[in-house]
């Protein structure tokens, strides 16, 4: 037979989603990226990269003396505590001859005289000492301003130095900022450093805009609680003077619930680590990473807008262009691969440089452009596939062409009742398989599978019901009769599965996927004729013959095999072919089992799987279990003697059937 004239019509040409279609996913990026929501975003990311990047460890000797619970306990004081408590402890820094002295407290009113004069000495006696300035939000009828509250003259005119301990949190809650005033407590404290030790410091300055670069999480830096210094020679080591010489000292709360909760709350703060350790900072060592981060210069820099959008914009572009010929597997390495490389190079400069390039635009770029060209993609190799499948549904086997000439009754919506034989076949995996290919070349590959699939059942007499994607099902005995429809139906499974092993090597040698087919065979009784309307033909069967050729089809993955058929074709067939059995099983939605077999020119395995078989119905396992190991003996991984042994090992460890009737219960589509 000669080859349908649609098996001729030119294969797709593959289509290119539109440049335009990526430019404009580019654009939405560009725009989300610029958004308010997805800043919150980048500065998430921001702070994952400085907990990723943190050394964890302090390369200055800073030292942080806590105004904490364990003192307030041991002084069994009220806050505030009296400033000789204060001028005892800068004694003992100043016998130990640390560096500089930072009090993180606002000492601005004054106090009982005695004790403020006793704190100006000790001041004096040290000489390098930083005290804390802050500012205060005040409303009245007629005003509201901030105010700056500095320390007592008393202490500054000892010799203090006041420097602003306020900073400046983002939106989210996190302090990432660099305080920029030019008399910040931080930058207070790096100014006596450096008069202190002259060439140490990198810079005491900030200019707008730099963003702090935190050591590692709370509890980083060197800890003594306060009620200790006091008396170090007993809680300390003997060594404590040798220890704190030339240390910075910061001493300020680390509160987390006192009699003073304003305070604590008041100078403890979110960090990039508080979504990872659910810790908050106390100020003090908010205080002690920017002296460390700043006096070596190690601050981190944020590129400017304008460098982002550009990087946002180069990538799109870049992903537009690479994922012109968008396939599934090919535009996610690709998508996979350019996500991967921004944050490499945004990891690589927060981690290398201390610069900060936010690369989540870049990163939703390239999503946007898989999406919206894998969109285009989808959308086109559908109507592909929709082309192919309305040309097929136009040919038929000329036998029906024939009876509707001939008989204009068919062109009625209808049908009867008659004895069938239905066949369908199925590609294993071939959704799969058509996911990694180019439109292009799926529709010619299944219209040389669907043709030459065609050519063979016409050539048995057979008539092509439909093509449902890469599965045929066809029929015998309709339209027009057939007394051998069931060895008709045979042959052509045989010569299908012959032309695709061939069609199997073929391909494979042209680098293409393996193709692998099942069959299922069944007769019985179906409605058969046009059960469309008068504005569309379609000649088809239906009923439960239909569903259960359907399920036949389907249990070849359980058995390993390449066709199957039920009894009613084995019947028919009457001894005219040769037929291993296989099992008796109830497929889903049955409650009578069926024989099913497979076409088997080795009489020697037929043999032995029928006496094996038989014992296995029986339910003499032992008996079962010895001649399934014979077939396997016989046929080195036979799949169908593997599942049986397989169950009689599951059943030998959990338990036999208790009630058996030799029928295999199959979940199959």
């Amino acid at each position: 037979m000669s080859s349908s004239p649609f098996l001729r019509l030119p294969a797709p040409r593959p289509r290119i989603a539109l440049p335009w279609v990526g430019i404009a996913a580019v654009l939405l990026a560009v725009a989300v990226s610029l958004s308010d929501t997805w800043h919150s975003v980048e500065l998430r990311i921001y702070d994952a990269l400085m907990v990723m990047t943190a050394p964890n460890r302090v390369g200055l000797p800073i030292t942080i003396i806590g105004i904490d619970e364990a003192s307030f306990a041991h002084l069994k004081l009220q806050w505030p505590w009296p400033r000789s408590l204060h001028a005892r402890l800068l004694d003992k820094l100043t016998e130990a001859g640390v560096a500089v002295a930072a009090f993180d407290v606002v000492f601005a009113e004054p106090s009982d005289g005695t004790d403020d004069q006793a704190f100006a000495a000790a001041i004096r006696r040290n000489g390098n000492v930083v005290l804390a300035a802050d500012t205060n939000y005040r409303e009245t009828g007629a005003t509201r301003q901030w105010l700056r509250v500095d320390p007592l003259p008393l202490f500054t005119n000892a010799g203090a130095m006041p420097g602003l301990a306020s900073v400046q949190i983002d939106p989210d809650g996190i302090l990432r900022q660099v305080p920029a005033a030019r008399d910040a407590f931080w930058s207070q404290i790096l100014k006596a450093l450096e008069k202190r030790s002259p060439g140490v410091v990198a810079t005491s300055e900030a200019t707008p805009g730099l963003l702090i670069r935190y050591l590692g999480g709370p509890h980083t830096f060197t800890y003594i609680p306060y009620y200790q210094m006091l008396e170090p020679e007993k809680f300390l080591s003997a060594n404590w003077k040798r220890f704190l010489k030339d240390n910075i000292v910061i001493i300020g709360r680390d509160l987390n619930s006192t009699t003073d909760v304003g305070s604590a709350q008041s100078d403890m703060f979110q960090t990039p680590f508080f979504s990872a350790s659910h810790e908050l900072m106390p100020g003090p060592e908010v205080q002690a990473n920017l002296v460390a981060s700043m006096a070596s210069g190690a601050v981190l820099r944020r590129t400017s807008k304008s460098t982002t959008l550009l990087l946002t914009l180069m990538t799109g572009c870049l992903s537009v262009l690479l994922m012109r010929r968008w396939t599934p597997v090919r535009s996610s390495l690709i998508g996979a691969a350019l996500v991967i490389l921004v944050a490499a190079v945004e990891y690589g400069l927060f981690y290398g440089p201390l610069v900060w390039l936010p690369a989540g635009g870049a990163a939703l770029a390239v999503v946007f452009t898989y999406l919206a060209q894998g969109g285009v993609a989808y959308s086109t190799e559908l109507r592909q596939r929709r082309q192919i499948r309305l040309a097929f549904e136009k040919y038929v086997a000329p036998a029906v062409v024939e009876q509707i000439v001939t008989r204009t009754e068919f062109l009625r919506p209808g049908g009867k009742r008659q004895e069938l034989t239905l066949l369908f076949t199925d590609l294993a995996g071939f959704t799969s398989i058509a996911e990694g290919m180019d439109a292009a070349e799926v529709a010619n590959l299944l219209n040389r599978h669907l043709g030459e699939m065609t050519e063979i059942i016409l050539r048995h007499q057979g008539t092509v019901d439909k093509f449902i994607g890469d599965a045929v099902m066809a029929f015998w005995g309709a339209p027009v009769a057939d007394p051998d429809q069931s060895l008709h139906a045979l042959e052509a499974a045989i010569e299908m599965q012959r032309k695709v092993a061939a069609m199997r090597a073929d391909v494979l040698a042209a680098g293409g996927p393996e193709l692998m087919m099942r069959v299922g065979i069944h007769r019985g009784e179906c409605i058969v004729g046009n059960m469309g309307g008068d504005n569309r033909f379609d000649y088809t069967a239906i009923g439960d013959t239909v569903n259960l050729a359907s399920r036949l089809e389907g249990a070849n993955k359980v058995y390993g095999t390449e066709i199957l058929l039920s009894d009613a074709v084995a019947t028919a067939l009457a001894g005219r072919a040769r037929l291993r059995p296989v099992d008796t099983v109830r497929v889903k939605g049955k409650q009578f089992g069926i024989a099913i077999s497979t076409p088997c020119e080795d009489e020697r395995l037929i043999a032995l799987s029928k006496s094996a078989l038989d014992a296995y119905r029986q339910g003499d396992w032992s008996t079962a279990w010895e001649r399934w190991q014979a077939v396997l003996i016989y046929r080195g991984e036979d799949v169908v003697a593997q599942l049986f042994l397989s169950r009689l090992r599951l059943w030998q460890q959990n338990g036999w059937p208790k009630s058996w009737d030799g029928i295999s219960t199959l979940e199959t589509k």
